[in-house]
């Protein structure tokens, strides 16, 4: 039914031009020309097809371009900034057009690269209590590389395959238009806490957010530079977040243009860190000043105190965990891995 609805809301998008619809600049058919500038995050070159139904669609987000990122400060211990005065860049078109369960992912580009991914995040997208994550592994991302850093990542890997829109929001497994190369960080630090902002927001109200991620790539490279989060719920004025996430790892030098990576010799590990970004919800922006406004996420685990492993409710090794050993956790993830808890390779609840 998730698919049906997502159809049917492409389908709405093209009647509009039976109509006497003024369509915004954003839903034009040419590329976005953006102005180079050497040391610029430039957004990767988008293949469009004329006569396919993506031509219609937003291709990426046209308001926030090189101007804007370079303008962005460099990354210094916080995985994420606000952009646009914590303000998602959605038009008023655009919240008019999408329908409940619409997802929608952009086709690779000339160089194999994600491109902007959109949804209408709500009960109809989201996996079922009894789902469990499927496998991803044979998806191999733009600039994908299998390396381990023991000494500095708790994950050991400092790659991951990184959905754009997360599957407890989307219940998309091994679509390769879904997947980036995404540091653990970006993956944990960066992405999740929004993520399971939005996914405790839809169960506890049952109501939709117009979610859009954009990675964005410098020129020719195969790992994205970072990705922008724009999240706003459509029945009210709970989730409002525009953000900046930066895929990096601390204490990692990555070659954006390979996937390549090394260790910072100048890296010293942090006494004690909390770098996450935390979302803010409401209108009130973030100030990047003062990045510790932070509004915790909670989430509900099972959490497995003999091997140390965290389980979604759902998951099937919990009914085989002994009382003794089970605990149930309702808090931000990062406390967990601080404890040395690693995600259950069962159900992957992050």
């Amino acid at each position: 039914m998730r698919k049906i609805a997502g159809l049917l809301g492409l389908l709405g998008i093209l009647s509009i031009f039976s109509g006497n619809y003024d369509l915004p600049e954003f839903f034009s058919c040419a590329p976005i020309s953006v102005s180079a500038a050497p040391e610029s995050i430039l957004p990767g070159t988008i293949s469009v097809s004329s006569n396919s139904i993506s031509d219609f669609l937003p291709q990426q987000n046209a308001a926030f371009d090189a101007d804007v990122l370079i303008t962005l400060p460099e990354y210094s211990g916080q995985a994420s900034v606000t952009v646009n005065g914590n303000l998602p860049f959605f038009t008023e078109k655009e919240r008019s057009l999408w329908s409940a369960g619409t997802e929608y992912y952009s086709d690779h580009d000339h160089l194999h690269r994600c491109q902007v991914a959109y949804a209408c995040i709500g009960p109809e997208t989201m996996p079922g209590a009894n789902e469990v994550r499927g496998s991803i592994g044979m998806v191999k991302p733009s600039g994908w590389h299998t390396v381990k850093y023991p000494e500095l990542i708790d994950d050991l890997y400092l790659y991951n395959r990184c959905h754009l829109i997360g599957w407890q929001l989307g219940n998309e497994n091994a679509n390769e238009k879904n997947l980036i190369t995404g540091t653990r960080y970006l993956n944990v630090t960066g992405m999740l806490p929004y993520e399971n902002l939005i996914a405790n927001y839809v169960k506890n109200t049952g109501n939709h957010v117009l979610y859009r991620v954009t990675p964005y790539f410098n020129n020719n490279d195969l790992v994205a530079r970072g990705v922008l989060l724009e999240g706003e719920s459509l029945e009210d004025d709970t989730i409002t977040f525009c953000v900046w996430c930066y895929n990096v790892q601390p204490g990692i030098i990555i070659n954006y243009a390979t996937g390549e990576s090394t260790v910072d010799p100048n890296y010293r590990v942090p006494s004690a860190t909390n770098n996450i970004a935390a979302p803010v919800s409401g209108t009130q922006p973030a100030s990047q000043e003062q990045p510790a406004i932070i509004r915790q996420t909670e989430c509900s685990y099972i959490l497995n105190t003999n091997t140390k492993r965290i389980h979604l409710p759902s998951c099937s090794s919990v009914n085989e965990m002994k009382p003794s050993n089970r605990k149930e956790f309702s808090g931000d993830i990062s406390t967990l891995l601080e404890q040395g808890y690693r995600s259950c390779g069962r159900c992957h609840p992050f």
